[in-house]
């Protein structure tokens, strides 16, 4: 049914345990060591994936940004060679591979890219999320359809109009789910607009989730109780680290938290069918009036 994706065997959508995300995306800085500690991360915080990103460099950035210098930890580079600089290569990637699997986490990537969805298929990755900036290259949402994997497709800084042919696009030829988010970072909280969640969900019959990049936990929280179906968040060891993304992130004691804290929404959620507890008929018989 439209309304449920399978991902590594596990139903994801209304009724079902919330697939929480820990996006490591280029928090590791290029740094194959850091990103083994983030997978821990998300393993001892209970996520049930980890997730990267993946760009062909001279494919994704603009040309007349490629020259433009950039101050880094390594020293002041061209736009593009720090591109190059935090990206995985083939030997990274098997070496997360590996040991993802060693620890027991799925683990996927966006690939921005046609070279990148063709890289990532070597790995046999559980399903890919396509970024919010490609959500109207329709050449790249047809490359990923034909892979047959599911997708899950991020909607920020994007018009109705936009995720309308997104979907007109994708058909019903593969499974998709797709995500409410806001695409700054950090996010304010005034134009995270949660209410998105349930009017994407009835507009096009699918698993909605939501990618957070705001500061605190709240708001994601907030999204799971009503009906984020997936979850998503930065994760990085300190927000002060150097990177774009670090401080919108979640550090590993507020990502052990969100995880708790969403199981327990879960439990609390119920089935809404209304029925008299065990624990009310003490209470019952004490308290009740009858006329």
């Amino acid at each position: 049914m439209p309304n449920e994706i399978q991902i590594d065997g596990r139903t994801v959508g209304p009724g079902q345990p919330c697939f929480v995300i820990a996006e490591i995306g280029i928090n590791h800085n290029g740094d194959l060591e850091l990103a083994r500690r983030l997978i821990d991360v998300a393993v001892e915080a209970g996520c049930d994936a980890v997730k990267f990103q993946k760009r062909t460099p001279e494919l994704c950035v603009p040309a007349n940004e490629r020259d433009r210098i950039k101050e880094t930890p390594w020293g002041d580079m061209s736009y593009l060679d720090y591109r190059y600089r935090v990206e995985f290569g083939r030997d990274e990637y098997a070496e997360i591979d590996r040991y993802c699997r060693e620890r027991g986490i799925l683990w996927f990537a966006s690939p921005w890219d046609e070279p990148s969805v063709d890289f990532l298929e070597e790995f046999d990755p559980c399903c890919y999320k396509l970024p919010s900036a490609a959500l109207t290259d329709h050449s790249l949402l047809g490359h990923l359809k034909a892979t047959g994997r599911p997708l899950i497709v991020s909607t920020g800084m994007s018009t109705m109009d936009e995720i309308d042919a997104a979907a007109a696009s994708l058909g019903d030829d593969v499974p998709w789910a797709l995500m409410h988010t806001t695409s700054s970072y950090p996010s304010p909280t005034e134009e995270i607009n949660l209410q998105m969640i349930g009017v994407l969900r009835e507009r096009f019959d699918r698993v909605v989730g939501y990618s957070g990049h705001e500061l605190g936990l709240q708001v994601s929280l907030a999204a799971v109780a009503m009906g984020a179906s997936l979850l998503e968040r930065h994760v990085t060891l300190d927000r002060a680290m150097w990177g774009s993304d670090q401080a919108a992130s979640v550090e590993p004691g507020g990502l052990e938290r969100l995880v708790r804290d969403i199981r327990v929404i879960e439990m609390a959620r119920g089935d809404g069918v209304k029925r008299v507890y065990d624990s009310e008929l003490p209470v019952m018989q004490r308290l009740r009036r009858v006329r």
